[in-house]
């Protein structure tokens, strides 16, 4: 028997904790658009982010290796699918809206360049003086302008809880008035919250497992990091003949398990110790209630700050990012002379949005690949355009 609009409200109010997100509480969409017969408005979310384009260019996108380095590496698109699967996890323990969680995570990179940090940090630097770049905000700048598939409206249509969720991810960036809209004085819901955590225990524990597998990093140089040791040490007292492989394997898969699992802890002592029980009270905080216990945020930060030593910094990623740079800023600069070398469709853009942002708009949803194919076809005589 199929399921009715009525059927999941029933289901939400029943199984959802009363600070989770209810359907019924959306705050809609831009446009409005008559409800799915069978699918919540945040499942309908997640069903239009997995199907845009910007979502199936995160397949060659670099994470830390760039695509080409191996094959067993994490790219933008493994990493968010691991993201979507522990914010799942999470909000399943909690009682919140897994579908909500889910479409924020699945959304939360989709505005990242070629070629990872580098790429988001040379980007800001080129259009310094035309309002920088930043990967959240074109997340939300993809959702909500330049993705092409509706007849009516311009962008996915997302209701205003996923597209607050992606505005409001983690950022050292300080979003201007354009903004208001998502009041940014109030806190995220914490389905939105644990999609932030979840975001760093993915990339910790992947690019942990990506730097032992690539041999760029040492095993030695883990020693001091507790959660690693701990882990480690008990892994090879359950599994003595097994080899590195399986070890360093179930090791990461205990860290992340404890991770998760000392974030849910934490969140629920908050909630219960302060009474809260709406998502009013969540969004009335000062400060975010996703976080982990104070010692697992210090074992966090030990395994952040080897990882940057030891893995970001390393020989091979640091010329790779040197190529990337140069890349990025040979493609805007070469656009910016001649903005005709750009396709018909993206140069009819100008007029709405200005040549620096149509450029950086173009550049920005290049995969790794497709930015040193264009580079080789714009600077290489002998390669064909």
């Amino acid at each position: 028997m199929m399921l009715r609009v009525s059927d999941y409200r029933e289901i939400e109010e029943r199984r959802l904790a009363p600070y989770a997100v209810k359907s019924e509480s959306t705050r809609g969409r831009r446009h409005a658009e008559p409800e799915h017969p069978f699918r919540s408005p945040f499942q309908r979310d997640r069903d239009r982010i997995i199907h845009c384009n910007a979502f199936r260019r995160l397949e060659y996108k670099t994470q830390v290796f760039v695509y080409h380095e191996g094959d067993h590496y994490r790219t933008r698109l493994t990493h968010t699918i691991e993201v979507a699967q522990i914010s799942r996890t999470i909000a399943r323990a909690l009682g919140l809206n897994e579908d909500l969680s889910e479409a924020i995570a699945l959304a939360h990179d989709l505005g990242h360049p070629p070629f990872g940090h580098t790429g988001e940090e040379t980007l800001d630097h080129l259009m310094t003086d035309h309002g920088g770049f930043e990967h959240n905000a074109h997340s939300l700048r993809i959702v909500e302008e330049l993705e092409r598939r509706y007849p009516r409206f311009r962008g996915l249509n997302l209701t205003w809880e996923v597209r607050e969720g992606i505005i409001k991810h983690n950022t050292e960036h300080d979003r201007p008035a354009q903004y208001k809209e998502y009041d940014l004085t109030a806190q995220p819901p914490l389905e939105a919250q644990i999609v932030d955590i979840a975001d760093e225990i993915a990339y910790n524990n992947h690019d942990l497992d990506d730097g032992l597998s690539s041999e760029m990093m040492d095993p030695e140089a883990l020693k001091e990091v507790e959660l690693w040791y701990e882990n480690l040490t008990e892994v090879r007292r359950l599994y003595p003949h097994e080899d590195f492989k399986i070890h360093k394997c179930q090791t990461i898969i205990r860290i992340i398990n404890q991770q998760v699992t000392d974030l849910v802890e934490t969140v629920l002592k908050t909630i219960e110790r302060e009474g809260i029980d709406s998502p009013e009270d969540i969004r009335r905080r000062k400060e975010p209630i996703a976080r982990f216990s104070p010692e697992m945020e210090r074992k966090n930060n030990q395994l952040k700050g080897v990882l940057k030593q030891n893995h970001y910094r390393r020989h091979r990623v640091t010329r790779m990012a040197d190529k990337a740079r140069r890349i990025l800023r040979n493609l805007f600069t070469v656009y910016m002379r001649e903005p005709r070398l750009l396709p018909p469709h993206v140069h009819s853009d100008i007029d709405r949005f200005g040549k620096e942002r149509v450029i950086c708009d173009y550049i920005a949803g290049m995969t790794d690949r497709f930015a040193m194919e264009e580079y080789k076809k714009l600077f290489d005589p002998f390669e064909k355009v």
